[in-house]
């Protein structure tokens, strides 16, 4: 139906399959079947891998050849849901983040295959009556992690009743500071600089006729 829509970005097979309860051997198979399947309709549209939720390594699925062009595994990252986190105070939650989120997105930045994608992540976690400061700290350590991720990342959701999982409640009350970082304003002012590159070849090469 949307195949020749050219705002089709890419499609995703499936949300957050259990490491408890989906073999791998059956997760990769399917995996295999919908990007041909994909395939068969788009060329270019990205074939988007979840990474199994729970004990599991999402470079399990690098190792897997699930597809040879445009493909991203869905890396979703939240300091939640398991009783290890619920022992981390502020700083260790911080410290985490750079410590083990990031050396693992470097990993998969690195591994031939997949593009990486932060797919899901939200300024929350277990540590009662946080301060603004905390978690602005929280938030900017997983902004600049999650912005080295190869494709890039989203935020779980845009709004929510829970303020801390509101994306523009965040942005509006500066508990996320969006572009605050010197990684992130390296990256923005590259992009503003192969921006104005482009215009001043469009600007020489008509000039010329």
């Amino acid at each position: 139906r949307y195949a020749d829509d050219p705002s089709l970005l890419g499609v995703e097979l499936l949300n957050e399959p259990s490491a408890g309860t989906v073999p791998l051997d059956t997760l990769v198979s399917y995996y295999k079947r919908g990007y041909k399947i994909v395939r068969s309709y788009s060329e270019t549209a990205y074939v988007i891998f979840c990474q199994r939720i729970g004990n599991a390594d999402p470079m399990e699925l690098y190792e897997a050849d699930l597809g040879p062009t445009n493909t991203v595994v869905d890396l979703h990252y939240y300091n939640l849901f398991d009783p290890y986190y619920e022992k981390l105070n502020a700083t260790e939650n911080i410290r985490f983040v750079y410590e083990k989120r990031l050396p693992q997105v470097w990993a998969l930045n690195g591994a031939k295959g997949p593009l990486v994608f932060v797919g899901e992540w939200v300024n929350e976690w277990n540590v009662a009556n946080a301060s603004q400061i905390q978690y602005r700290s929280f938030g900017k350590a997983q902004l600049e992690v999650f912005g080295e991720a190869s494709f890039g990342w989203s935020y779980w959701t845009v709004r929510c009743n829970s303020v801390h999982w509101d994306y523009e409640w965040n942005v509006r009350n500066r508990y996320l500071i969006i572009g605050g970082s010197p990684l992130q304003r390296a990256n923005y002012m590259m992009l503003v600089a192969g921006c104005l590159v482009y215009l001043l070849l469009l600007t020489l090469t008509y000039g010329k006729k």
